[in-house]
């Protein structure tokens, strides 16, 4: 960071201004201009505030804060408040999230608030469009943070890097109409809607009468069809896409509207629901959280449904084969992955197009530079607990004591925190924190097993050492911007081949 003097000199009498503001430190990309307004962001000890100066004070009614009288305009020095960021915002359009479109892009999930800037110093100069707010509402809940605060967040860590190239807001992993409305009110642009719980994973392996059961049982009116309009639609036709060409039999029918019928039902009624309240937005369908895969002629029945049922999406997330487990690299056959991820970019081409989204998407070094050979630009990349992790690596170096107490925690944890997530870390494989050296329980970051227990306890850790962690992490910023900023472009770099 700079001097007053050095950063900043369009606030006018930098003496008189320098005597006032002391020992005040001003992030050196933060320093921005509109409507008639010069904004920058400071650091005065462990407080961050907003700095803002006109000619006039009436340019700065929005933003709340203490005044400072200079002899050339009006200064004001504003807390990182959720209403000073909402005028923030209004004043400066390049920190509203945008609509992310078909652009290659990367979703950036941040735990704990602090992690934008090095997140935009990794994406910086990638290519790659960035979604700096990410979080589902199961993270919130389990972070106790709110919509706002995740924007809010976002919005101060993308100033204060100096980022104006736009980037997303994703509501992530939404079940009800009432979690919509929350990010709604917080002023999200795009919204993934979680089908886990609406999808039948037993399709795949149903005798036939049980299927046809199934089948005649489901929601025809929502559906707005009939059973046997479906028949008539699909089976026997011919599809498609690229190279390949998918023949829905009767069987593969009935399997893909058992397995997924009341998913695509919940879709229409959440994208309707959302499209009452929003002009313009994002939809991305998620599919991936269940126990077998998305076979692509599942996903071509998903498809063509939703656009016969008039939903509008940017994005899908399929169940790929092999498996995508938490905080380490893809296990499986990467030949398979392939095969399988080249059919589903064709049908996303020909019936979209929308883009293949990555969800559980970090660390998974090995399939990055198939999907973006093969995907051609049209996939997103979902990352989120990776950085919680490179936030335990800082406070690894910089409190090892306290990153000790972190894993006996998160050891302790994992049997039940788990149970949400895809993970198959064994606690045999992890020594016992009380006895091993600091060095040790740092190469635990760098672990199978400990980058899974670390990455799913969060919750837990965060419920009793959050206080603790985000002062390590604030005082040692910029140990944990260059962590982030590492490890995120070992993740994008791979995309440019």
């Amino acid at each position: 960071m700079g001097s007053i003097a050095d950063m900043l000199p369009f606030l006018g009498n930098l003496k008189e201004l320098q005597e006032m503001l002391g020992d005040m430190a001003v992030y050196p990309r933060s320093t921005l201009e509109g409507k008639g307004i010069f904004f920058f962001l400071g650091r005065k000890g462990k407080e961050k505030l907003l700095g803002v100066r006109a000619r006039l004070e009436e340019a700065l009614a929005p933003f709340q804060g203490k005044t400072v009288r200079v002899k050339e305009g009006v200064l004001k020095l504003c807390p990182l408040t959720h209403k000073n960021a909402l005028a923030l915002r209004e004043a400066l359009p390049q920190l509203r999230p945008k609509p992310v479109g078909l652009r290659t892009s990367a979703g950036l999930g941040d735990r704990l608030g602090l992690a934008t800037p090095g997140h935009v110093r990794a994406v910086r100069g990638t290519g790659f469009f960035p979604v700096f707010a990410q979080q589902s509402i199961r993270e919130m809940s389990r972070t106790s943070r709110t919509p706002e605060q995740v924007l809010d967040d976002a919005t101060w860590g993308a100033m204060q890097e100096g980022w104006t190239e736009g980037f997303g807001a994703d509501a992530d992993h939404l079940k009800t109409p009432e979690d919509i409305d929350a990010c709604v009110r917080a002023g999200f642009v795009m919204y993934t809607v979680d089908l886990s719980e609406h999808v039948d994973d037993r399709a795949g392996y149903d005798d036939p009468e049980t299927l046809a059961t199934k089948y005649e049982a489901l929601s025809w009116e929502d559906l707005e069809a009939t059973s046997q309009d479906l028949r008539r639609i699909y089976c026997g036709r011919s599809f498609c896409a690229g190279p390949f060409t998918f023949v829905l039999t009767e069987e593969a029918l009935l399997r893909a509207a058992v397995k997924y019928g009341r998913a695509i039902v919940h879709t229409v009624e959440m994208y309707r629901h959302l499209a009452d309240r929003m002009e313009e937005f994002e939809l991305e369908v998620s599919i991936d959280e269940t126990s077998s895969p998305t076979e692509p002629e599942e996903h071509l029945f998903v498809a063509l449904e939703l656009k016969r049922l008039g939903v509008r999406w940017t994005s899908l997330a399929p169940r790929f084969t092999g498996r995508f487990e938490k905080g380490v690299d893809y296990i499986g056959d990467l030949n398979a992955f392939r095969e399988q991820f080249r059919m589903h970019v064709a049908i996303a081409k020909e019936f979209g197009p929308y883009k293949l989204s990555i969800h559980s998407g970090s660390d998974k070094f090995s399939i990055y530079p198939i999907a973006a050979e093969e995907a051609e630009g049209l996939v997103h990349l979902k990352t989120a607990g990776t950085s919680y992790l490179e936030a335990l690596r800082a406070v690894s170096e910089l409190a090892p004591d306290i990153f000790r107490d972190i894993l006996a925690l998160a050891l302790e944890r994992y049997p039940q925190d788990r149970a949400s997530y895809h993970v198959s870390a064994d606690l045999s494989c992890i020594p016992d924190p009380k006895f091993t050296d600091d060095d040790v329980l740092k190469g635990l970051l760098d672990d199978f097993h400990g980058r899974q227990v670390l990455h799913v306890t969060y919750g837990s850790v965060l419920k009793r050492f959050a206080g603790q962690l985000i002062e390590v992490l604030q005082e040692g910023e910029e140990i944990y911007y260059g962590m982030l900023e590492r490890h995120l472009k070992k993740h994008l770099t791979l995309f440019a081949g």
